[in-house]
């Protein structure tokens, strides 16, 4: 049987689609940049200054990862192209057979580069800051936190990036109050922006000898780490900086002295902090630098006009304003409420596979900016 016109015509839209983006990703600008870029890194005296060397790594790595992305794809449906234009008339099943595949292969690739190009934000490449904070329940939503922390360990760990907690508050009973993780890799930022709000448990309670169901809250944030931000003068007036005894795991250096730093920008209230270093003076320099980043997002919020757009989903921690439920009593489901996006199987995502509901929440996004 000839190979199927459908596949030849899906295969030539995906190569014509390709070359729309390759106009849209400024691709031969970014390969000049590239290769500026690799021009500063070989003058002398660059590796000097630590911090610049590190930003302009951290670009290049950036360009040339989406310069890659196109180029490799883009030479597959080539090579595919010209298998098919080799074999035509010849009637080999075994060849039209492996060239059919080969397209359908392609076609989840393109799905998968197109899914990427939602991550067009100025922040989505980079790594990023996550915090989770219990809600309304008591010890039921600081469990519900633990779970939550646990399923975005096991995303990280699923994807390859390196997370590392930088301040934890236990509960008083069980899981925990609030946790801040520091998550490294490309498009953490872009991908993990779909979980910020709240998040809402229905099960029955672990800690109720009556077994009644229970309702919990917990709120989830994510802060971008920015590859390069401008020195932010901070007047010391306006910053509280208290210290208290670190309650997580860390070595013996942690629960012996006040060691951990929490530092508060009095007029806008933002909060960093962090316990995770082996002392006061590390964990004050690192919360400061989160702080910075904090504060320079939400200047960066204010001049795009877009920080209710970006926040209207971060709300009290209450009853009404979930983006998900997870519902595991009486049936089993979890719930996107912004996209409507759901699933039955309810441990694969409290394992930390999250893609489906990530990708339903850009595709939604991308649509609404049309």
């Amino acid at each position: 049987m000839p190979l199927e016109v459908e596949k030849i015509s899906n295969l030539d839209n995906i190569a014509k689609r390709m070359q729309e983006y390759r106009v849209a990703i400024l691709l031969d600008e970014k390969k000049k940049e590239k290769d500026n870029l690799q021009n500063q890194m070989n003058t002398e005296g660059f590796w000097d200054d630590q911090e610049k060397s590190k930003v302009v790594v951290g670009k290049l790595k950036s360009i040339k990862a989406e310069i890659d992305g196109w180029e490799n794809l883009h030479n597959e449906i080539q090579n595919c192209i010209e298998m098919i234009e080799l074999s035509a008339g010849e009637n080999d099943k075994d060849v039209e057979s492996e060239i059919a595949k080969e397209i359908t292969s392609l076609q989840k690739k393109f799905e998968n580069y197109e899914l990427s190009m939602l991550l067009s934000g100025p922040n989505d490449h980079g790594s990023g800051i996550l915090e989770i904070h219990a809600g309304a329940g008591g010890t039921e939503s600081c469990d519900w936190a633990n779970m939550l922390l646990r399923m975005y360990l096991r995303y990280a760990e699923r994807n390859g990036f390196r997370a590392e907690i930088l301040d934890i508050s236990n509960g008083e009973e069980a899981g925990i109050k609030s946790v801040s993780v520091e998550i490294i890799g490309n498009y953490v930022y872009g991908n993990l922006k779909a979980e910020m709000g709240v998040h809402r448990l229905v099960r029955i309670s672990p800690f109720d000898a009556n077994k009644k169901r229970h309702t919990s809250f917990a709120s989830v944030d994510i802060t971008p780490i920015f590859d390069e931000i401008p020195d932010i003068e901070l007047n010391p007036a306006e910053l509280k900086i208290d210290t208290y005894r670190a309650s997580g795991a860390g070595g013996q250096h942690v629960n012996t002295t006040d060691s951990a730093v929490r530092i508060t920008h009095i007029p806008t209230g933002t909060i960093a902090q962090c316990q995770n270093q082996r002392s006061q003076h590390k964990n004050k320099d690192k919360a400061m630098d989160i702080l910075k980043q904090k504060l320079y997002l939400l200047e960066e919020e204010k001049r795009r006009k877009e920080t209710q757009k970006s926040y209207d989903d971060k709300t009290d921690n209450g009853w009404g304003n979930q983006i998900r439920s997870y519902v595991l009593h009486p049936y089993q489901m979890i719930k996107d409420h912004r996209t409507n996006f759901e699933v039955g199987n309810v441990e694969p995502v409290l394992d930390g596979s999250l893609d489906g509901f990530i990708e339903a929440y850009l595709r939604l996004k991308a649509n609404q900016t049309k």
